[in-house]
């Protein structure tokens, strides 16, 4: 199977535009639908690919508002490439969409999604078991954890997800990075000039307080809610077990709209099925 047999074409993909500005992206990406947009510069025979804004970018740098300064290179493949090896190089990079180009121009877009899906219409081969596919370290995240120090967590971690437990070290719900840019908030702010300072009162502060003298400079962040993890995670969690088939996990990736799956046994959680991990089995 070929890229060009799975790819999104030219004329359905979304894309913005440069010049821009970040909300062009967010307006797409705070939809939870897509982890990156394509980035173009021209119209029609003019247009020009130049990149991807992810929404990991747009959470890591709230101060850069030009879109032009948020694209990021990265993967590119072409049409005629095997869905096999490009596979193996998504894998191997981390990439989730990969634009497919000809030269300069945007032909199309492949995604992770388009894999998977190749993978339980069976037009790619699901038919390991994900037991031995399955990612074993899975990350965690308390329940009453403050959301704003659980988004640190993830991108510390550098996962998109999180494994919510109780009090009593129990699995109840799982968070995203989906679900936290979709209750993200951009605020203006100022900042003062000079040492930083811990505060000792907020035992969650994790920044210190910039102070000492009297210079100020216009400041942005990302704010999220005061609420904890367990107000936004997603409680009803799909899992599944070691022998399932690659074909599948895929199925249940795209009826439940779900990037990873909970690898469970006797009860008890033993590892994570990432639709990154599936592309292992081609």
């Amino acid at each position: 199977m070929n890229v060009a047999d799975a790819m999104t074409p030219r004329e359905d993909v979304v894309t913005v535009s440069l010049p821009g500005t970040r909300d062009d992206a967010l307006e797409y990406l705070r939809a939870g639908e897509f982890s990156s947009v394509a980035v173009v510069k021209g119209e029609a025979d003019e247009e020009v690919f130049r990149g991807l804004v992810s929404r990991q970018a747009l959470i890591e740098r709230p101060d850069e508002d030009q879109l032009a300064l948020l694209v990021e290179e990265g993967l590119t493949t072409a049409a005629d490439a095997t869905l096999e090896d490009l596979a193996a190089r998504m894998h191997e990079t981390g990439a989730r969409r990969v634009p497919v180009v000809d030269g300069d121009r945007l032909t199309g877009i492949i995604t992770i999604t388009d894999v998977v899906r190749a993978i339980a219409s069976g037009d790619a081969d699901g038919d390991a078991e994900v037991g031995p596919l399955a990612t074993v370290e899975v990350n965690c995240l308390y329940a009453e954890t403050p959301l704003r120090v659980a988004e640190r967590e993830l991108s510390y971690a550098d996962v998109p997800y999180g494994i919510v437990l109780d009090d009593e070290g129990e699995v109840c719900g799982i968070l995203t990075e989906a679900d936290l840019i979709e209750v993200a908030e951009i605020v203006e702010g100022e900042g003062e000039t000079g040492e930083s300072i811990a505060n000792q009162d907020d035992e969650w502060m994790w920044e210190g307080i910039k102070a000492v003298g009297n210079r100020y400079v216009p400041t942005r962040d990302v704010v999220f809610p005061e609420g904890t993890v367990r107000e936004y995670m997603t409680e009803d969690l799909v899992t599944v077990s070691r022998t399932k088939s690659a074909q599948h996990v895929a199925r249940q990736m795209l009826s439940n709209d779900i990037e990873q799956v909970p690898m469970a046994s006797g009860g008890d959680l033993v590892g994570i099925v990432r639709d990154m991990d599936l592309l292992k089995a081609l």
